[in-house]
């Protein structure tokens, strides 16, 4: 998502250039980490202030993604100092984090949201959450959204009953999202269907554990492909389906639907954000495995209405959320921020 904003942005006629790699990221909460990250920081601020006195001042900060386990160190402080417009997209924050050594990084994602002369917000949940911690804050809603370019390039050419789905294989949300598509797969054993598994990762064996109860013409493992090769496969299937257990949003949904999928997943958590249920795709209760097989049965079935979710999924995806709509309202959004602060 950070590439695709940077290149919203060109697009849309700034000049970006990337600060700094400094890695903001506390895995845990020891307080050694932190501090050893808070010194890095001010390194970072300092080369920085350098380097524009001497080079001349941007415009503007750009964070992507604040949030508790990774605060802005930097980008606030230099725009107090410079007199820097100050903007984050997908900050998030979240009352029940606020323990700990997570509390204090938790305040400096407010107060960079706070400082914000405007924060784009990619999904509702974002956005009610800060304006429940921050009532005055500016927030603007940039709605997720992928360059379809691979996937439009290819015309659709589904094969009738072929499953896929994109994931990396780790623990946690992606787990678990695994272990609910095996078993919901498991109750339409009545149904001709194939199963195409794009991805790696360190819980690969876990996941082909939940999955080996089915025959080997059920399940075909591609492994880690590039993105030219996912956009093959998915022009090949006829249905995407991945539960999305924890899913911010998850941009494999916007690229299987531009690539002419319907999406089966949960309405759950960003998930509702890239997937329009009863349009591109039908979404189910969070949770509820039996309402997750009856909809993958439904469009396994229903080829006709999987043939309509196909058409509008395309152009919602490849249209609506694509990076040239999404590079116009950025646009809009920063010209308007830019010319009141500026």
């Amino acid at each position: 998502m950070a590439r695709l904003l940077m290149a919203a942005l060109e697009k849309a006629g700034h000049q970006v250039q990337l600060a700094s790699q400094l890695r903001a990221f506390l895995r845990n909460d020891e307080a050694s980490t932190s501090k050893d990250l808070a010194a890095a920081a001010m390194a970072e601020r300092r080369r920085l202030a350098a380097l524009w006195q001497k080079e001349g001042l941007p415009d503007a900060w750009f964070c992507y993604h604040p949030y508790y386990k990774a605060p802005d160190l930097i980008g606030p402080a230099l725009s107090r100092d410079f007199g820097l417009a100050y903007i984050t997209a997908e900050a998030s924050y979240s009352a029940r984090r606020n323990s700990g050594i997570w509390a204090q990084t938790q305040g400096q994602v407010l107060d960079a949201v706070g400082l914000a002369a405007v924060n784009l917000c990619l999904t509702q949940r974002d956005h009610d959450g800060l304006c429940k911690a921050l009532p005055e804050a500016r927030l603007a809603r940039l709605l997720p959204f992928i360059d379809p370019a691979l996937q439009l390039a290819r015309l659709p050419e589904p094969s009738r009953g072929r499953l896929i789905t994109v994931a990396m294989m780790r623990a946690g949300d992606k787990m678990q999202s695994y272990a609910m598509l095996a078993e919901a797969l498991s109750r339409l054993s009545h149904l001709d269907w194939q199963l195409d598994i794009i991805g790696d990762g360190p819980r690969a064996g876990e996941v082909r554990t939940l999955f080996s109860g089915f025959g080997a013409d059920r399940v075909v493992w591609h492994g880690e492909k590039g993105p030219d090769e996912i956009a093959d496969l998915l022009s090949q299937a006829a249905v995407y389906v991945w539960p999305g257990c924890g899913e911010a949003y998850g941009l494999a949904y916007l690229e299987a639907q531009a690539a002419g999928l319907p999406v089966v997943a949960q309405a759950i958590a960003g998930v509702p954000e890239v997937v329009s249920h009863g349009r591109t795709g039908l979404l189910t209760p969070a949770g509820d495995i039996d309402a997750y097989a009856r909809a993958v049965e439904q469009l396994l079935t229903g080829h006709e209405e999987r043939s309509a979710f196909a058409d509008a999924a395309r152009i919602f995806a490849g249209e609506e959320r694509s990076l040239d709509r999404a590079a116009v309202r950025l646009g809009e959004i920063l010209d308007r921020t830019l010319a009141r602060v500026l």
